[in-house]
């Protein structure tokens, strides 16, 4: 069976798949269509950039300075992986015209090393630390796929989405936090064609896996975690052991997180279930199941977790307790199981959502208004935008494009010059079937 993640077959001629994929690129810019050979992580990679308006052409965007960057990476969990990252593929870079990069889970690049003349020509591109690789933002591409997919991924040439990143070809695989399983970035090598080869890829891997081991090493004491902020799939840590949730059984999991002192089987229910008629032997299946999953970790009379459970969920409110605003944003990956209609769940993610919102808008910081604008739950914020706007001073041209958006969404919603933005409905809701799911782990 083929690797889907390989860019190209052993023996395959790169130049004529160069040829036939950037005709292909072309007809997807034209009409939305595309076909093989187009593999299908890189077709879905070109509907997300397209969907997220990025651009086709052009450099990404820089968003750390160098002051905010040197702060940002200095405190950041993978900066105590880079020893494993230049010991791994630093000589590999260097020695082969090929640049060592790392992310952050936003897509924002901390490092970037490797040989002086390849770095030279990607500084044209903005491939450069504090420059911003999401797929949102510059398209498909290695590190921002390996985020978006959560899976060691290579990108050959073409495949890129923006035109100005198809001489280059790049392999990528993510990082999780050993402890809670939860995002830290990607690790990626970049370079010319001939790093399109199984090699590449492997070798990504591997270094990815020895930094999180090297991370695991200074984590004395794992415990339970879970993650369920932008996931229809909540991810659940156990000592290590990470498991993927069903999505019934990730509501029962963040409820009960949620109320550790236990629910009865009638609470539980009305959460879940709210005011329909449902057989309780239905609520006590689905609670075997999930036993039979997180076994001793669920006891029963009343429903409760046998150990504490650290969640995502908690930790932005713990970080708008202490008034760490941008730790808080930082910590914030999503509306909470954002397809699921358990009453329970709907309102535990309504009052977070509102609160980091409320917390944003009073803050009046335009960093961290236009942080929360360029997410899919954010986009289309109106208050947001329209508090962006009067923080700049008047006279900016950096009003010049938050006021173009704030005028497209006024007259989107139908609403007049003068007229309360309050008015809109929350844009989460409305945008929950966009987040990407990764696989599996």
């Amino acid at each position: 069976m083929v690797n889907p993640w390989l860019a190209m077959e052993t023996g395959a001629d790169p130049v004529e798949h160069t040829r036939t994929v950037r005709r292909a690129h072309a007809a997807f810019l034209s009409d939305g269509t595309v076909a093989p050979p187009v593999r299908r992580v890189v077709a879905d990679s070109w509907r997300r950039s397209a969907d997220a308006r990025a651009a086709a052409d052009g450099a990404a965007p820089i968003e750390l300075d160098e002051a905010a960057l040197g702060t940002y990476r200095d405190g950041h969990p993978l900066a105590r992986a880079m020893p494993v990252f230049r010991e791994l593929l630093g000589s590999f870079a260097q020695d082969g015209a090929h640049l060592l990069a790392v992310c952050d889970p936003q897509g924002r690049l901390l490092w970037v090393e490797g040989h002086r003349g390849v770095r030279r020509s990607a500084e044209r591109m903005n491939f450069v630390a504090g420059a911003r690789w999401d797929e949102r933002h510059a398209g498909t591409n290695a590190p921002g796929t390996a985020l978006a997919a959560d899976h060691a991924v290579q990108i050959f040439a073409a495949e890129h989405y923006n035109r100005q990143v198809q001489r280059w070809t790049c392999a990528a695989a993510p990082l999780h936090d050993p402890r809670t399983g939860r995002l830290l970035g990607a690790v990626d090598i970049t370079g010319g064609d001939h790093l399109a080869s199984p090699h590449s890829l492997a070798l990504v891997q591997a270094t990815a896996r020895a930094a999180e081991a090297h991370l695991a090493a200074d984590t004395p004491e794992l415990g339970v975690c879970l993650s369920a902020l932008g996931r229809d799939e909540a991810l659940l840590v156990v000592d290590g052991q990470r498991l993927r949730l069903g999505r019934r059984h990730s509501e029962i999991m963040v409820l009960l997180a949620r109320h550790p002192d236990g629910l009865t089987g009638d609470q539980l229910s009305v959460l879940l279930y709210g005011e329909r008629e449902m057989r309780p032997v239905t609520l006590r299946a689905e609670l075997s199941r999930l036993r039979h999953l997180v076994g001793t970790l669920l006891h029963s009379r009343p429903y409760r977790l046998s150990r504490p459970v650290e969640t995502d969920l908690s930790a932005v409110g713990e970080a708008l307790d202490a008034g760490e605003v941008r730790s808080a944003l930082g910590a914030y990956r999503g509306p909470l199981l954002p397809l699921s209609e358990a009453p329970g769940v709907q309102r535990l993610r309504g009052a977070l959502e509102d609160r980091l919102r409320r917390t944003l808008l009073a803050a009046r910081d335009p960093a961290l208004l236009r942080e929360w604008s360029r997410t899919p739950w954010g986009e289309d914020d109106l208050e947001i935008w329209e508090t962006l706007v009067n923080t700049l001073p008047e006279h900016s041209p950096a009003r010049s494009a938050p006021m173009a958006t704030a005028d497209r969404l006024r007259a989107a919603y139908g609403l007049t010059t003068g007229s309360s933005p309050r008015a809109v409905p929350a844009p989460a809701a409305a945008r929950v079937a966009t987040f990407t799911q990764p696989p599996p782990p």
